[in-house]
């Protein structure tokens, strides 16, 4: 995976938009606009809008004034051919350079927008709590599926895609964790817009804000290399599951995005069981414990790590019923969305709009 400032110098875009670089200034053409299905994406001022209904989507993109140059090369058939001339040269047009930026759009309007649209089944049928671990959680789930899709494209650009995907996905992740752990006027450009699914704990009752200040970047490194883990387990699972048949796929449902509940059993009012209020699964960062004997599991699971993702008490043992649904519900979505993948064609998925790749609706609707 690419670090950040090693992300930057490859990509000619910048976070909010995917233009062209010339005279240091971002630009945005005509022709890269019509090749990425999209004339416009995100800006600062955009991302602080918010909406207010239960059922609240992303901020989309707003228009920004265009520069002179910018219109000249929009509206001058000569400069338009020059500028596209050179940009080739410079390359801009490698097959490289336009999936870094073609898979911005795809994670930005298909994967990032997916926890939004079906945030009434993830948080009232799934339980999720409206946090950021649950935001990352669905989020990484549709980043799997695309990726399902991507491998498949001709070589190089299944490679391209995929990991240029992956590198969107933990740069915008880098921002969000940022923007939670110390949130600050003025509020931090995110990487691609602000989400409703999740609710930032750190925010003042108060709502007054400190000035200019910065997540203490020991903490950011160590949530990062703990959604990395998150990542790349997610991922083994789903794979083997996707390989084998929908009972692995339905355990790695249950185990990543059900939060595991009921591992160790289920505690019923009536069973006289001294189970502890919640119970949780134990998530061992690779380097982060260095002798995993020595941890007392007993503790660490009757723990609340504020993830909101535990077993059920036993007034609420009930919901336990529901769950063989959810699984049928989840992997039947996750099927019936890669056979839908599939049968886009390579030229629609990296030339065409964004539009036909998102992601239906969950929860036995299609």
């Amino acid at each position: 995976m690419l670090s950040r400032p090693a992300l930057l110098r490859q990509l000619p875009c910048h976070r909010h938009s995917t233009p062209l670089l010339l005279n240091g200034r971002y630009l945005n053409t005509a022709q890269n606009a019509k090749k990425a299905g999209t004339t416009s994406l995100k800006n600062s001022d955009a991302t602080q809008k918010t909406n207010t209904g239960s059922n609240a989507t992303p901020v989309s993109s707003a228009n920004r004034p265009k520069s002179w140059l910018t219109q000249k090369v929009e509206t001058s058939p000569i400069v338009r051919y020059w500028f596209n001339a050179i940009t080739t040269v410079l390359g801009y047009n490698s097959p490289k350079q336009i999936a870094g930026r073609r898979s911005f759009l795809l994670y930005e309007q298909v994967c990032a927008v997916a926890p939004d649209a079906g945030k009434d089944f993830w948080q009232n049928e799934c339980d999720l709590p409206p946090t950021f671990q649950s935001w990352f959680t669905v989020t990484n789930l549709h980043i799997w599926m695309l990726s399902v899709r991507l491998r498949a494209l001709p070589p190089p650009h299944g490679k391209y895609y995929v990991q240029f995907l992956i590198d969107h996905f933990f740069l915008d992740i880098e921002d969000r964790i940022r923007a939670i752990l110390q949130p600050s006027i003025p509020p931090t450009p995110p990487y691609t817009f602000t989400s409703h699914f999740y609710i930032n704990p750190n925010v003042p009752k108060d709502g007054k804000l400190k000035r200019g200040s910065r997540a203490p970047e020991r903490l950011v490194t160590r949530q990062m290399k703990i959604f990395k883990e998150q990542w790349m387990g997610m991922g083994m699972s789903f794979d083997l599951g996707l390989a084998r048949d929908d009972m692995e796929m339905a355990a790695a449902v249950w185990r990543n995005l059900l939060g595991a509940r009921g591992a160790q059993g289920i505690a019923y009012p009536d069973s006289g069981s001294s189970a502890t209020k919640f119970r949780r699964s134990v998530n061992l960062v690779g380097g982060a414990v260095e002798n995993p004997e020595k941890v007392d599991f007993a503790k660490e699971e009757t723990r609340d790590d504020g993830s909101g993702v535990h077993d059920y008490s036993p007034e609420e043992a009930d919901k336990y019923l529901h769950y063989p649904e959810l699984m049928v519900d989840i992997v039947s979505y996750i099927r019936r969305e890669l056979a839908r993948l599939e049968a886009i064609s390579d030229e629609e998925i990296m030339q065409g709009s964004p539009e036909i790749l998102k992601f239906g609706e969950i929860g036995g609707k299609k």
